[in-house]
């Protein structure tokens, strides 16, 4: 189908259009790039009811123009049965019939207003919502992948969730500033024709509308506090069934899954009647507040009735007033029915993302026993720098592990030394490890991305990203004109001839020795100055490890790398081999 030729006049853009339509200009298409959009912060003395704010007020020049045009929609329905009492006051009830097209063509050309303002306002709101998501989730993943410190550790489970529910319905509180809004102009309207109407209607409306609305809003009190409280719950069970998911071998291996079961069934059931008891909670808020809207519409139509009777409201005139008042339940309702409930959940979830950007922000203050950064020797530092990595021992300075710039180093130790180095390089201010230093300078003293630019470390662990296997590699900017030298040089060549291939859902598509060989292949293409690649070859069989081997030097050529492996096809392409024992001596020592 693919290679199949195409018919003359075919819909070359896809787009489903027939031949009368296929030549039309199409406006209004997405681009091809998505907008940039810079993401939302927060400082220390931000409160989550001034941070609900600034999401709600960050995309104006796309919610102001949609909340005008939903003022024109929710007006010009309301406009409508005044529209309709006027033309039968003055056309059907006098038999005028210019008057009759008259009113006719502003009915019709009222319609064609507010249709099209309410498509472009909704389209408006959905785009809003869709830019406050991105940069929300752009700040939440800023601070996962540069926490407080520059401290290379896992996030939380319950970072899914805020990345995911709580995002959503904290972006959604821009709809406050567009639909309620709209909703509220559209009730003053009513409230000022209904006064040219009848002065006493007019009133009514004018103030017994902020009355209902002020009660619904003190019906919503407690179901904006419980639904934190839910949110809360749901948030602690999904962190819980990732943790559970992520250490399902350690449980298996420990034979614990009768209890990892039973605390999150126990967990799952306190989230079931957490829901339960919010899901009644919205209901009996939904009753009440439908009470309080119906009674007020209901005596504002029977007093309309009684005017008519009465002789004070013209036919037309009481047609206008039923019509009004028949808009203004909707409006009510939509105000009690999804506004409310939507700046509950705006609220509990502003809390919950500020929480997790306030634990992941950067620390202002420098780790215990650390100097401030010395940007003079930092500009000294060389790329390639020789990196020192100093392995204490258990009671003394331990082994000090040297590469030189340029040098392929191989280390071989037991895998309590090797994740020790591997840990301390990843994060070099973290206590207890080892001390890394590149040119005699304490990596701790350097700035993270000062720190990253020029260290890059990949674990033993293979952890691939939805999407393709150029995806993948390339995440690093400036990487693509390295993918394919880094993919011959990870020996991915024979199941890598098409980079856009989809890897599946965490690289599920693939073998586990594939999915290791992609991740030493993005380690290379990084061309960091300093790599420190961990047991890359464990899943790959004898061959393809003496082909890495063999292509590792020449891709690395001019760059510092640190090889931490036990085999021997890896370690003999190296340029020096250290051997670090089972347990470090306590007497300092510097390995050669």
């Amino acid at each position: 189908m693919r290679n199949s030729p195409r018919l003359p006049g075919a819909d070359t853009e896809g787009l489903g259009r027939g031949p009368l339509t296929r030549r039309l200009p199409v406006l209004l298409l997405a681009p091809a790039e998505p907008p940039g959009a810079r993401p939302l912060e927060s400082g220390p003395g931000t409160t989550p009811g001034r941070f609900l704010l600034r999401v709600i007020f960050s995309v104006r020049r796309v919610s102001v123009p949609a909340m005008l045009l939903a003022i024109v929609w929710q007006v010009g329905e309301s406009a409508v049965p005044v529209v309709m009492g006027l033309a039968i006051d003055r056309a059907v009830a006098t038999g005028d019939g210019g008057q009759l097209i008259l009113w006719l063509g502003v009915l019709v050309a009222l319609y064609v207003a507010l249709t099209a303002a309410a498509r472009l306002s909704l389209r408006l709101t959905a785009y809003a919502v869709q830019v406050v998501q991105h940069r929300l989730r752009g700040a939440l993943s800023t601070g996962v992948l540069h926490p407080a410190g520059g401290a290379a550790r896992a996030p939380g489970g319950n970072v899914v969730s805020v990345m995911t529910s709580d995002v959503a319905r904290l972006s959604n509180a821009v709809i406050l500033t567009i639909i309620p809004i709209s909703r509220i102009t559209a009730i003053g309207f009513i409230a000022v024709s209904l006064l040219a109407t009848h002065w006493l209607l007019g009133l009514v409306v004018l103030f017994g509308a902020p009355v209902a609305v002020w009660s619904m809003s003190v019906l919503s009190g407690r179901l904006s506090r419980d639904t934190r409280e839910y949110q809360e719950l749901l948030a602690s069970t999904v962190a819980q069934a990732t943790d559970l998911v992520a250490g399902y071998r350690v449980i298996k291996g420990m034979r614990a899954e009768a209890e990892a079961s039973s605390r999150y069934r126990q967990a799952s059931r306190k989230t079931l009647a957490g829901a339960r008891r919010n899901a009644g909670l919205l209901g009996r808020f939904l009753v009440g507040s439908g009470v309080v809207s119906g009674t007020f519409v209901a005596a504002v139509l029977g007093l309309a009735g009684w005017f008519a009777v009465d002789g004070q409201l013209s036919v037309g005139g009481l047609i206008t007033a039923i019509g009004l008042a028949q808009a203004l339940l909707p409006q009510i309702q939509a105000i009690a029915s999804t506004s409310v409930p939507n700046l509950a959940g705006a609220r509990a979830s502003s809390v919950r993302v500020l929480d997790v950007l306030r634990d992941n922000a950067p620390s202002t203050v420098e780790p215990e026993a650390t100097v401030e950064p010395d940007h003079a020797a930092q500009r000294e530092v060389t790329a390639p720098p020789g990196l020192d990595v100093v392995v204490p021992g258990n009671s003394g300075p331990g082994v000090t592990i040297r590469v030189e710039p340029g040098e392929l180093l191989g280390v071989r130790a037991d895998d309590r030394t090797a994740a020790r180095i591997v840990e301390a390089l990843l994060d070099p201010r973290a206590e207890g490890g080892a001390e890394a230093r590149l040119d005699g300078i304490a990596a701790r003293q350097l700035s993270p991305g000062d720190y990253r630019s020029r260290v890059t470390v990949a674990p033993h662990r293979a952890t691939l990203f939805s999407g393709t296997l150029r995806d993948n590699v390339a995440v690093i900017a400036g990487a693509p004109d390295r993918v394919d030298a880094a993919v011959w040089a990870a020996a991915c060549d024979d199941f890598a001839a098409d980079l856009d291939l989809p890897v599946g859902e965490g690289g599920n598509r693939l073998s586990g020795g594939q999915r290791q060989r992609v991740a030493l292949a993005r380690a290379l293409a990084s061309d960091a100055p300093v790599l420190v690649l961990h047991d890359p070859t464990t899943a790959v069989d004898s061959v393809t490890e003496h082909r890495i081997a063999g292509r590792l030097r020449g891709v690395r050529a001019g760059r510092s790398t640190l090889l931490i492996a036990s085999t021997p096809a890896l370690l003999a392409a190296c340029d020096r081999v250290v051997e670090l024992p089972d347990t470090v001596p306590a007497t300092s020592r510097t390995a050669q």
